[in-house]
C-alpha cells in the first residue's frame, strides 16, 4: 500500500537545528494529511504538527510554535520538520504518519521513527 521512511534525525546541541523528512511511496493517491509525531522515554506519543496536501496548511503544537516548520512538496511525496532553537525538551523518537482524514489522524501508515537527541 504505502511506505513511509524517515531520515535526517541526530544529536545536536541545544539551539542547533535538524531537518527531518518523510517519503511517501505506493498508492499514495488518497493520502489526505501528514502527521509529525513524537515519543520521549516513558512518556505518551505527543503531536508535533501536521499538513494538508492540497492546500498546504500546517498546523503546530504550542509546544514547538514558532521554531518549527512543516513543509511538504507534492511532486516528490515528501513531507519535512525543520527544528530550529533546539531544546534538550525536543528529545524523542520522531515519527511520521500518513491519513486519509486528517493532520490529527486516524493514521493509516507509519515510519519507522527516527531518533533526534538534544544535548544541553
Amino acid at each position: 500500500q504505502v511506505q513511509l521512511v524517515e531520515s535526517g534525525g541526530g544529536l545536536v546541541q541545544a539551539g542547533g537545528s535538524l531537518r527531518l523528512s518523510c517519503a511517501a511511496s505506493g498508492r499514495t493517491f488518497s493520502m489526505h494529511a501528514m502527521g509529525w509525531l513524537r515519543q520521549a522515554p516513558g512518556k505518551e506519543r505527543e503531536f508535533v504538527g501536521g499538513v494538508l496536501w492540497s492546500g498546504g496548511t500546517t498546523y503546530y503544537a504550542d509546544s514547538v510554535k514558532g521554531r518549527f516548520t512543516i513543509s511538504r512538496d507534492n511532486a516528490k511525496n515528501t513531507v519535512y520538520l525543520q527544528m530550529n532553537s533546539l531544546k534538550p525538551e525536543d528529545t524523542a523518537v520522531y515519527y511520521c504518519a500518513g491519513s486519509l482524514v486528517g493532520v490529527r489522524g486516524p493514521y493509516s501508515y507509519w515510519g519507522q521513527g527516527t531518533q533526534v537527541t538534544v544535548s544541553s
